[in-house]
């Protein structure tokens, strides 16, 4: 049984089958990768001052600062790859009932809103990085590095979802056309 909304196959990035721009299928490959490695990092840095807490009842102060940027990262990026392969928890029982060109009128207006907040986000995002001058308390590292997850996660799913208005109007303006 097909569980995924087959209105919304068109908009889907998926680098196995090579469905979507190349551009975003690299950038979420990419961004699944670093997922990964961030995920690797973060459990060692938690690991280890696990470690140093039990056996040598000392811990490591770099650790959990570490584990919380790491977290940070790896929250934003998830959410972006997850956006692009269109694996967020969405209510779809009514959009998948409906013919594809109605389908794709909601889903143009389910991007006009996201892109909407996009924008509103990126420039929140910009806002909080202008002002940040300041420096994370043991490893040195400025707080605008952190915060910069939030604007790159934001400007990707927006791009992403301005591609898929661009294929909702095309499917609206032609439904009979194969895209």
């Amino acid at each position: 049984m097909y569980l995924d909304d087959p209105n919304r196959k068109l908009l889907e990035i998926d680098t196995d089958t090579r469905q979507g721009p190349v551009i975003f299928r690299w950038l979420t490959l990419g961004m699944e990768y670093l997922i990964g490695v961030i995920l690797v990092a973060l459990i060692v840095s938690v690991s280890c001052n696990v470690v140093g807490r039990a056996l040598f009842n000392n811990s490591l102060p770099w650790a959990d600062e570490l584990a919380r940027m790491l977290f940070v990262w790896l929250v934003f990026i998830g959410a972006a790859a997850a956006f692009s392969r269109y694996e967020h928890i969405a209510v779809d029982a009514l959009v998948r009932r409906l013919p594809l060109r109605i389908a794709h009128m909601l889903y143009l207006l389910q991007h006009l809103i996201i892109t909407g907040l996009m924008v509103v986000m990126i420039w929140g995002g910009y806002q909080v990085l202008s002002r940040s001058s300041g420096r994370s308390a043991i490893m040195d590292v400025p707080l605008s590095f952190i915060s910069l997850s939030l604007v790159l996660c934001v400007i990707f799913i927006a791009v992403v979802s301005i591609w898929r208005m661009w294929v909702s109007l095309n499917v609206i303006r032609h439904p009979e056309r194969e895209h």
